[in-house]
Parts: structure tokens; sequence; C-alpha cells
């Protein structure tokens, strides 16, 4: 009885987080019908919302936060099948930018902003060794040094000591009449 008073009273509640969460959780680039992605220094769009008139997808445009419109920024054609068409463009400078894709018929398919990482790591030649001469140590904080077996005896004696010290304190709390 408790519990399904529990559960009436929360049900309203629940079912405004799931419908918040799945919201939040799909896709927002589904939603503007296009999908951007970076690899590198190439910015990719991918979208299905465009059709084929006179033999053309559509065009797609890469703007930078100074350009304002579409004819502004670097237009490149859409390519593809009715399933799905697609654009690209290599070697973008890191920063923010703005992909817009305006279908033949000129209807807009999504706009959808996009960062371009820096790649500000330096190239390494091939002498050189990059990797840790023991491996990657994992779940350590990204540590890769080895402090010795002093530092860790030292370690695992204060945890021994904190152990013993919190089960006296129990011990001694729950008979106060015993050292």
């Amino acid at each position: 009885m408790h519990t399904s008073r529990l559960l009436l009273r929360s049900g309203p509640a629940l079912a405004a987080a799931a419908t918040l969460a799945s919201g939040l959780a799909g896709p927002a680039a589904a939603a503007s019908g296009i999908s951007v992605s970076t690899s590198g220094s190439t910015v990719s769009v991918v979208t299905s919302a465009c059709s084929a008139i006179n033999g053309s997808w559509g065009r797609a445009a890469l703007l930078t936060s100074r350009q304002a419109n579409f004819a502004q920024g670097r237009q490149v054609s859409l390519a593809g099948t009715s399933v799905s068409q697609t654009a690209a463009w290599p070697k973008v400078s890191p920063g923010t930018y703005t992909v817009v894709v305006v279908c033949s018929s000129g209807s807009t398919a999504g706009t959808r902003s996009v960062v371009v990482p820096s790649h500000a790591a330096p190239a390494t030649s091939p002498t050189d060794s990059a990797a840790p001469k023991r491996g990657m140590m994992g779940d350590l904080g990204g540590a890769a040094r080895d402090y010795g077996p002093l530092t860790l005896g030292v370690g695992a004696s204060l945890v021994g000591t904190g152990v013993i010290a919190t089960g006296w304190l129990l011990r001694r709390r729950s008979k106060p009449y015993r050292l």
C-alpha cells in the first residue's frame, strides 16, 4: 500500500524526467536534418533531406563567425544518392564554424555549429619515442612515475594504521567500559 502510494505520487515526476532525458539524449543534428562531424582538419556534413532537381542535390556552406549569410561561406556541392547526401571541406583552420545546407529546391535542410580543434601537438620524428618505456599506467591518474618500495611501504602502513584505529574506535564505542 505504501509503495503504491509512493509510485502514484512520484509517477508524474518520473514521466517528466524520462521525457526530458529522452529529449536531451536524442541527437540534436537529426532534429535539424543534418549531421556534422570533424576528422582532423576536415569538416563533413551528411543529410537525407534533399532531393535531386536537374541533377543537383544542393549546396553546403561553411561559415566563420564573421560571415553572416550563406553566400559568404566556403560553398561546396552536395553529392550522394536519394538516401544520403554529403559534402566536405578539407584543410579547415581551427575555430568555431556554422554549417548550412540548402537543397536545390531552395529549402534549408539544416544549420549546425561545429568546432574544429587545434592541432598544437608538435610533430615527432620517427626516432623520437613519445611512449613511456614501461607503457601506460592505467587507473593511476595518468601517472607514469614509479615511487619505489619505500613510498609504497609508508603508504601501506598509513592505510593499515587507519584501519586498525577505526576498528579500535568502533569497538570502544560499542563497549565504553573496555579499553
